[in-house]
């Protein structure tokens, strides 16, 4: 109760209804446009088989990029991967990975960081819904480790990679639901053990937390021309939430689905932040589609930004901790 005080305290009048505003006006807008070439210059991306992914894998293979996707299906990864080829005659490979691993997540990080060629683009897509709390392998709560561990333990360990490249743009597919976490996230209970659970909180903190390493992953790659931002995808269809019970699966696919557009918005969007040189050394920014936006003031807080870092490289592996 303390510490929900405390953060009340901190975030209250950090609090700007011209903000909120800002946001549902954005909700409508269009994404902007890049018809810019990518030819032969290389895309990774996490969860690209289907929904978000899937369309931003099309989106940039139709302008000639070579695309890596990592994704948790085999047979869905061989069937994009021929489709690719098929469709824009572009080279495509894949890697196999479920980022509710910590294993998995560091052994792509790995592999990434050992690539002799550069990395243009990275976009960290795949995410998960869950309504009840569960726990992963390591013993992480599950919206956390996919939503947010997995996306920093590859950071981490390809910042040094990208920062030699000299030019490279990172892309988080973050969400407006950051704005859940209201009061803020809790790095001493980032697995839920301390506070009643919600799906809708805990998917705020994880979108939260992705914002927060930003910043600290930003002072790192000040003036090397890497560039990390993070999106909203739009209110699209996606597979999000599958995992969840069937009447959850009913409500979405009879409700909310019918109220949203479609995945290629976001695709579009996703190419116009990764290739545009309207975005040309633009780096630590939150954006609604193309659209830049204020995050909500938990996302702004940096000293809760070093103690997340701490956490996340102990919660990691990553003994090193360095920068």
């Amino acid at each position: 109760m303390e510490k929900q005080k405390s953060a009340i305290a901190r975030y209250w009048k950090q609090y700007k209804w011209s903000n909120i505003f800002a946001m549902i006006k954005n909700n409508k807008a269009n994404p902007g446009i890049c018809k810019d070439d990518f030819k032969d210059r290389l895309m990774v991306i996490t969860g690209g088989t289907s929904g978000i992914g899937y369309y931003t894998c099309r989106k940039y293979a139709s302008h000639g990029a070579r695309i890596l996707s990592i994704n948790r299906s085999e047979e869905k990864s061989k069937r994009l991967c021929d489709e690719l080829k098929r469709d824009f005659g572009v080279e495509c490979s894949y890697m196999i990975a479920d980022f509710s691993s910590l294993k998995d997540s560091l052994r792509v990080g790995k592999e990434l960081s050992a690539m002799k060629e550069p990395i243009d683009v990275l976009i960290h897509n795949a995410g998960v819904f869950l309504k009840h709390r569960e726990l992963t392998e390591d013993g992480f709560e599950t919206t956390f480790a996919v939503n947010y561990l997995s996306s920093f333990v590859i950071n981490y360990l390809i910042k040094d990679k990208l920062k030699a490249q000299e030019k490279a743009r990172v892309l988080m597919v973050n969400s407006e639901g950051h704005r859940f976490a209201v009061w803020g996230i809790r790095p001493d209970d980032l697995n839920w053990q301390k506070r009643r659970y919600s799906g809708l909180r805990a998917y705020g903190s994880a979108k939260t937390a992705q914002l927060l390493s930003m910043m600290i992953f930003n002072e790192y790659f000040e003036e090397s021309g890497v560039t990390m931002n993070a999106m909203h995808p739009g209110a699209v269809r996606t597979g999000t939430g599958k995992e969840n019970g069937a009447f959850y699966r009913w409500y979405k696919r009879t409700i909310v689905d019918k109220l949203s557009r479609s995945p290629e918005i976001s695709a579009e969007a996703l190419y116009y932040l990764g290739v545009s040189s309207d975005l040309e050394g633009i780096s630590g920014k939150f954006f609604n589609l193309t659209t830049e936006e204020i995050p909500a003031p938990p996302a702004l807080d940096m000293e809760i930004a070093r103690k997340l870092w701490v956490e996340s490289l102990r919660m990691g592996a990553l003994k090193d901790g360095s920068l």
